[in-house]
C-alpha cells in the first residue's frame, strides 16, 4: 500500500495529490547518551471512552501514556514529566499531574529511566490579589510532592507569581526560598510568552536582557541547588549569551524548538543539553543523531537533526502554545495511540491544512514509522473534514 496517494488541502482551499513513502526508517542504537543529557517533554494520551466532560474533566489513558514513556526511555531519552507538552495548566490540572508524576516516577524506577517532573503553582489561580506568601506555599506543596515520590524537580514558571510580583526582588525572594529547601539540584524553567502569554514580563522585566540578569543572579546565589535551566525563548542568540554566563557546573537545557540542532552541537565555548517538546515527536531521529554525536560523527548528527527542523518549525508555528496538537497527531499517525483525541479538546486547535502539511513534513523527515498506517489514519482525519 506504500505510495497510495492522498488528496491534501492547500491554504487557498484547493486540493493536491501526495504520495507518502519519502523517508527511510531510523536505526537507533541502544543505550543512554554519553555527551548530552536529552529530555523529551512527553505528552499524555487521553481516554476517549471516558464519560466525562472532555473540556473540563478529560481522563488519561494510563496504559498508553506510560507505554509512550517506555518508548522514549528505550531510545536513550530522559523524560520531562507533567510539563507544558503534557498540557500542564492547559487541560492537565494539578490533581491529574500528581497522579501522572507518581505513576511515571514509579515506571522510571522500574526500567532504569531518567525522569524529572514539573513543580509549579498551577493549583493557585493567578490574580493580582494573590500574595507572595501564597505563591511560596503553592511551590512548596508541589516541590515536596515531586521529591517525596522520588522525582527530580523542574521548577516551572508561575503564572500566579507573574500576576502578583511587583518587581524582580519578589522573584528573587520566592526562588531563593524554594531553592533553599530542595533536597537535590533542580532544573529551572524560563518559558517565553510565545508559549504562555500569562508569563509576559517574567523575572520582573519585559526586556529579555534585564530579565536574564535577574535570572542569572538567582542562579548564582543558589548555584549548588541548580542543576540547570531550560530556556524556551526561541532566540538562539539569547540562549548562547546566557549559556556563557552560567556558573560552572550549571547546565543550559535548550527549549528552543526552532534552533535545537546548532544549540545542542554547540561551539568552542560550550553547548546546550536538551529539554524539548519536539523530542516527543521526533524521538527516533533525535536519538539517532545524539548517538552519532556521541561517536564524534558531526556530519551524521547534522544530517539527521537538520531534516527534522522544517517539521518542528511547522508544529511550533504561531500560536506556539497550540504545538501540543501536532505532537499528539504525530503519536496518532505512528500508532502510539488509537485515536486523535486530546484532553481539553485540543485536537481542534489546528486546522486540517496545518495537519496535512505536518503529515507531508513528517514523511519527508522519515518520521512516519509505518507509512501505510499513517496514510490510513490521515485519510480518516481528512474524511472527517469532508475531504474524500
Amino acid at each position: 500500500m506504500i505510495g497510495t496517494s492522498l488528496k491534501l488541502p492547500r491554504a487557498d482551499g484547493t486540493l493536491y495529490t501526495y504520495k507518502p513513502g519519502y523517508g527511510a526508517p531510523f536505526v537507533v542504537p541502544k543505550g543512554k547518551f554519553k555527551s548530552r543529557v536529552a529530555f523529551a517533554a512527553a505528552h499524555v494520551v487521553c481516554n476517549p471512552l471516558a464519560d466525562t466532560d472532555p473540556l473540563s474533566n478529560a481522563q488519561i489513558d494510563w496504559e498508553n501514556t506510560l507505554a509512550y514513556r517506555r518508548y522514549l526511555w528505550s531510545m536513550g531519552m530522559s523524560v520531562a514529566e507533567a510539563m507544558d507538552t503534557a498540557q500542564r495548566g492547559m487541560g492537565l490540572n494539578w490533581v491529574q499531574a500528581k497522579e501522572l508524576i507518581k505513576r511515571s516516577v514509579a515506571e522510571a524506577q522500574a526500567v532504569g529511566g531518567q525522569i524529572a517532573c514539573g513543580a509549579g503553582t498551577d493549583h493557585l489561580a493567578p490574580n493580582p490579589d494573590i500574595t507572595v506568601e501564597e505563591v511560596e506555599a503553592a511551590y512548596e506543596e508541589q516541590v515536596s510532592f515531586v521529591e517525596e515520590v522520588g522525582g527530580q524537580v523542574i521548577l516551572m514558571a508561575s503564572r500566579a507569581l507573574a500576576a502578583c510580583a511587583k518587581g524582580p526582588e519578589e522573584y528573587e525572594r520566592v526562588y531563593g526560598k524554594i531553592l533553599s529547601q530542595v533536597s537535590q539540584p533542580v532544573i529551572l524553567h524560563w518559558l517565553g510568552d510565545m508559549f504562555d502569554p500569562a508569563l509576559t514580563g517574567y523575572w520582573g522585566h519585559k526586556d529579555l536582557d534585564s530579565a536574564m540578569d535577574v535570572c542569572l543572579r538567582i542562579i548564582r546565589d543558589n548555584a549548588d541547588k541548580v542543576d540547570g535551566i531550560k530556556l524556551s525563548l526561541l532566540d538562539a542568540e539569547k540562549e548562547i549569551k546566557m549559556r556563557r554566563l552560567l556558573p560552572e557546573g550549571v547546565k543550559m537545557y535548550t527549549g528552543d524548538d526552532f534552533n535545537y540542532p546548532e544549540l545542542i552541537l554547540g561551539d568552542k565555548q560550550g553547548y546546550s543539553h536538551a529539554l524539548l517538546g519536539i523530542f516527543d515527536a521526533i524521538a527516533p531521529a533525535a536519538a539517532a543523531a545524539l548517538h552519532a554525536l556521541d561517536e564524534g560523527d558531526v556530519h551524521k548528527y547534522n544530517s539527521l537533526m537538520n531534516q527534522t527542523v522544517p517539521l518542528s518549525r511547522h508544529i511550533f508555528q504561531k500560536p506556539t502554545y497550540s504545538y501540543k496538537t501536532g505532537i499528539v497527531f504525530m503519536a496518532y499517525l505512528n500508532g502510539h495511540q488509537s485515536h486523535f483525541r486530546m484532553i481539553g479538546g485540543q485536537e481542534g486547535a489546528r486546522s486540517i491544512v496545518h495537519l496535512s502539511e505536518l503529515f507531508v513534513l513528517a514523511d519527508r523527515a522519515g518520521l512516519l514509522s509505518d507509512p501505510d498506517l499513517a496514510t490510513e489514519r490521515m485519510r480518516l482525519v481528512l474524511e472527517l473534514a469532508g475531504i474524500r
